[in-house]
This record gives structure tokens, C-alpha cells and sequence, in this order.
């Protein structure tokens, strides 16, 4: 083989060897470019969630406080939680808090997007109005309810003024009926959030089948019951996780309505309130206040699961 022709050679190789590399190097690159966008999502991740859950359980097992580190102490904080009256209440309070509101979350918003999915101005009116208490501010509404249900609010005026009661109803001041008028509050608020979830599951539904009931003589009842019960089964389940969860946690309705005491006598705590009560202020125990948010993330986590299972053995059934 002559010189030049090695020379030629040579060169070839060398173009193949660069064009791999910046083939390579494009690759690369085109690998590497979407986790740079998620990059800043993954950081907020990080440095929001992540690294305060992994503070919460370190301080789950101390006897850190507000002004002191503390030092390990097992699970001193479980055991003295299971004893403390407050967390039983706690825990009962958000367990019956779930049980009712859920349902309800459930269900209300569902007739609610049936009755207002159609076309035309009046019914987009309807759903303006019943999602206006979602971009309330909590306090706002818990304020407004707060006089409303006042021994000299409205409530009371109007229901003196018809006769149906003779005293002024305790709605603030009796633990049952303040968690109750909460639960009410809750299900206000949260009706037009899960309406409109509930109406873009609608509009997934093929009309045809809507059709074929009319054509079979089903009324509007037994239209929706298996028409368009069916056809948004999927997104029950999803608004029973998210209701869940939400009305586990629920703080602003509770915290606003007792005027953050709780109740009287603490009476209408929530596990949340316990939280902020003991894990807040110069006197605060925060790592009791850990390990009442790991029990509390441990029942959430449960409850999740539980559902997510359920409803995979009705997807499968």
C-alpha cells in the first residue's frame, strides 16, 4: 500500500471516528435535555418535600423542642401519643370528619355536573356561581359562616323567624354541632372544585349511549344511574382519594370556626390542629409533633392504598 493511499486511510477513519463521537456526544446531550427541564420541579421536590419529611421522622424519635435539639428517645413520643386524651379526640374528629365528608364529596358534585353540563348561557352562569366559594380564601369563608351561624346570625334569625326553633341554636359552641356545621362548610367549598372535575368526565361519555336510553323509554333518572354513574366510575374513585386525604387534613374550617381553640374544651380538635398546637410557640414540642405527623402520614398512606385497591378490584370485577 503506498503512502497516499494509507494517508486516505488514515483520514477516513478519522472521519468516521469524529462523526461517531459527535453522534455520541449529540445523543448525550439529547438524553440530558429533559432533566434539565425537570430540574427546577425536582429541587422544589427536594428541598420542600423530601428533606422536611426526612427532618419530620428524625425529629419523630427525639425530644426536640422549638429552642433545643434534642436527643434520641425511641419511641418515648409514640407511646406518651397513645396515652394523651387530645389525640384520641384527634384522631376521632378527622376518622368521622372523612366518613361524612367523603361521601358527600362524592356524590353532590356528580348531580350537581349533571344538572348544569348542558350548552347556553344560563347554565354556564350555574357553574360560575357554584365554583366561586373555590377561589375563596378559607379564612373568608369560615368568617362568613362564622357570623352566619352565630347565635345572632342569620341561621338562627331565620329559623326563629319561622318558628322552628324558640332558642338560639348552639351551631359554635356544642362539639357536635360545630364539627358538623365544619363538615357543612367543607362540602360548600369543595362542591364546585370536584364539579368541574365531574363535568370534563362527562364530556368524555359517548352521547350515543345517552340515545340508545332515550330510545329504550329510561327516564332521567335511571338515564343517570346507568348511563352516567358508569361512565365516570374512574373519576369517583380519583375525587374518593382526593377528598380523603383532604378532609383528613382539614385545619382552615375547624381552626376558623372555634376561633383556634379547638372547641370548647378542645372538643372539635383535628389532627392537624394538634399538630400546629404542638409543634407552634415558644412552648413547642416538635418532635411530639413529629411523631403525631408520621402516625397521621402512616393512617394517610393506609387509606390510599386501600382505595387504590378497591377500586383496581372493581376496574378488574
Amino acid at each position: 500500500m503506498t503512502v497516499s493511499a494509507q494517508h486516505k486511510l488514515s483520514l477516513r477513519w478519522g472521519r468516521r471516528r469524529l462523526h461517531r463521537e459527535e453522534t455520541a456526544l449529540a445523543t448525550h446531550r439529547w438524553r440530558l435535555t429533559p432533566w434539565l427541564f425537570l430540574l427546577p420541579a425536582l429541587a422544589v421536590i427536594v428541598l420542600l418535600i423530601l428533606l422536611p419529611f426526612v427532618n419530620t421522622l428524625r425529629l419523630a424519635f427525639t425530644d426536640s423542642t422549638l429552642l433545643r435539639g434534642g436527643e434520641f428517645i425511641g419511641w418515648e413520643n409514640f407511646r406518651r401519643m397513645f396515652a394523651d386524651e387530645r389525640f384520641g379526640t384527634a384522631l376521632l374528629n378527622s376518622t368521622l370528619y372523612t366518613v361524612c365528608v367523603v361521601p358527600l364529596m362524592v356524590a353532590l358534585p356528580l348531580v350537581l355536573a349533571a344538572l348544569v353540563s348542558g350548552a347556553g348561557r344560563l347554565m354556564g352562569f350555574f357553574r360560575t356561581t357554584m365554583y366561586l366559594p373555590v377561589i375563596m380564601s378559607p379564612v373568608i369563608v369560615g368568617l362568613i359562616w362564622t357570623n352566619m351561624l352565630d347565635k345572632r346570625g342569620l341561621v338562627n334569625e331565620l329559623l326563629g323567624t319561622l318558628k322552628v326553633v324558640t332558642e338560639p341554636v348552639a351551631f359554635l359552641t356544642d362539639r357536635w354541632l360545630l364539627l358538623f356545621s365544619a363538615m357543612f362548610v367543607t362540602v360548600w367549598m369543595g362542591l364546585g372544585y370536584y364539579m368541574v372535575i365531574y363535568l370534563a368526565a362527562l364530556a368524555n361519555i359517548d352521547p350515543s349511549l345517552y340515545d340508545a336510553a332515550a330510545m329504550d323509554g329510561a327516564g332521567p333518572v335511571r338515564t343517570f344511574l346507568h348511563v352516567t354513574v358508569p361512565g365516570v366510575r374512574s373519576t369517583m374513585g380519583l375525587i374518593g382519594v382526593l377528598s380523603s386525604v383532604a378532609a383528613f387534613r382539614v385545619f382552615g374550617e375547624i381552626y376558623v370556626l372555634t376561633n383556634g381553640t379547638g372547641g370548647v374544651g378542645g372538643g372539635d380538635l383535628t389532627m392537624t390542629m394538634l399538630i400546629q398546637r404542638e409543634g407552634t410557640g415558644l412552648q413547642a414540642r416538635t418532635g411530639y409533633a413529629g411523631a403525631i405527623s408520621l402516625v397521621m402520614f402512616v393512617i394517610l398512606g393506609g387509606l390510599l392504598i386501600a382505595q387504590l385497591v378497591l377500586q383496581r378490584k372493581q376496574r378488574t370485577s
